[in-house]
């Protein structure tokens, strides 16, 4: 889930393979922590900007640049990719390559349902905040307030961190996932509970003080995921889909169900690779290891409605989207986008023909997807089936950081290439 753990090494000072497949996030459901941009939120992203034409944006949609930037990622090797431009007036166009089934030839479907893995987090969030709205949490209270004498341990005591530095992975509480990335075959089919996951987190010591400095872990959204189900009384799944999937009426994205294993919407499926260089199918898995932190399935288009939504005002008040957009710088190498700075569940990412784009990024076995909202309200999500780092040789360290690199200039050349 988190490519931003502290890099084991050799005894020459470079990462280790298997270090590397921690920093990128091969087994879980980690994050593309993006560029950089100033606080401050977006008032009526759904309008067009006056001088749209000079922007960075004007380029978006151009279905020769974004069908050739897919096909591209087919020839790297990723099975399938799958994209949506969202305009400032909502239409949305929608793109494929490759093929959906590499056993029996299929299509892959247009816009098709995929595991979004951490931009799951951008939902906890989005109803957090909401729920500070209502008066039920307070950003900078502790989060022993909601959760008394549970989060305990090795230099961790819930007394001293607050729900922002849980949003803003700021916290410093140890990574669950490490435990899980081992093989993804003996927790496949397994279900996980939440508190077995922070259980997992907990075994470890704080990774430093809170609010010292910054480093992602999922631990912080499970934690988050507890608090909702307190303060509600309800399940964070019905919460997410009372509070922003059904209000939005996105009509491919859902929270799995417990025990759910598949997809209930045209799908392409995901593949990952053993050891051995075998590619295996893993569309179906049980994700409720990745929980609050990265369960949610999507359609591309429907990941561009909702990060539209989170910063227009149709879910949030103005005040919680600027708390949303308040960042903290995120080391240049613990990053594969330089520059990136990341606020409550969201981050940002600086484009390369200027100007700056807000969204998350998620990894999960066998997906990845990567997706960016600019101000003018223009929207792109790219999906591939398959991770960077099951696409080639595990060991070619250089390889899989090109591998993760051609899924986000994607999104770059989306807004950028004319």
């Amino acid at each position: 889930m988190s490519y931003e753990t502290e890099p084991a090494t050799t005894p020459g000072g470079t990462k280790t393979p298997s270090s590397l497949n921690r920093t990128l996030g091969f087994a879980a459901t980690g994050l593309l922590a993006a560029g950089a941009i100033s606080a401050g939120a977006w008032w009526g992203i759904g309008s067009v900007a006056a001088d749209a034409t000079d922007s960075p944006t004007a380029a978006a949609g151009n279905a020769v640049v974004v069908q050739d930037q897919l096909d591209g990622l087919v020839d790297r090797g990723f099975p399938a990719a799958l994209a949506s431009v969202t305009h400032p007036d909502g239409s949305h166009d929608d793109y494929v390559s490759g093929v959906g089934n590499v056993e029996t030839g299929e299509d892959v479907p247009v816009d098709g349902e995929v595991r979004i893995g951490s931009n799951t987090k951008t939902f906890t969030a989005v109803t957090v905040l909401q729920l500070v709205e209502q008066g039920l949490v307070e950003l900078d209270a502790p989060v022993e307030a909601y959760l008394p004498g549970l989060v305990r341990g090795e230099g961790i005591d819930g007394a001293n961190i607050t729900v922002r530095q849980l949003l803003q992975h700021t916290s410093g509480l140890p990574e669950f996932s490490d435990e899980l990335a081992v093989d993804i075959k003996k927790i496949q089919h397994a279900y996980m509970s939440p508190r077995d996951l922070l259980d997992l987190g907990l075994a470890h010591p704080a990774q430093f003080a809170p609010g010292e400095r910054w480093e992602y872990s999922n631990t912080n959204y499970v934690v988050l995921g507890l608090i909702v189900e307190k303060v509600t009384q309800r399940p964070l799944s019905e919460e997410i889909t009372k509070r922003i999937i059904e209000p939005l009426d996105l009509q491919h994205t859902y929270f799995p169900t417990v025990g759910e294993q598949g997809f209930r919407g045209d799908h392409p499926s995901g593949y990952h690779m053993e050891a051995d260089g075998k590619r295996f199918d893993v569309t179906t898995l049980d994700p409720s290891w990745a929980w609050s932190a990265g369960q949610i399935i999507a359609s591309p288009s429907d990941v561009n409605e909702f990060t539209r939504a989170a910063l227009d005002g149709r879910l949030l008040s103005e005040e919680s989207m600027s708390e949303m957009q308040k960042t903290v710088p995120v080391p240049d190498e613990e990053s594969l986008w330089p520059g990136s700075e990341y606020g409550l569940g969201l981050q940002s990412h600086p484009l390369s023909c200027g100007g700056d784009i807000w969204g998350h990024g998620g990894d999960i076995h066998g997906y990845e997807t990567r997706n960016g909202v600019a101000e003018d309200g223009t929207a792109f999500t790219v999906a591939v089936t398959s991770l960077p780092g099951g696409i080639g040789d595990p060991s070619n360290e250089e390889q899989m950081l090109e591998h993760y690199k051609s899924v986000m200039t994607t999104v770059d050349a989306a807004f950028c290439e004319k």
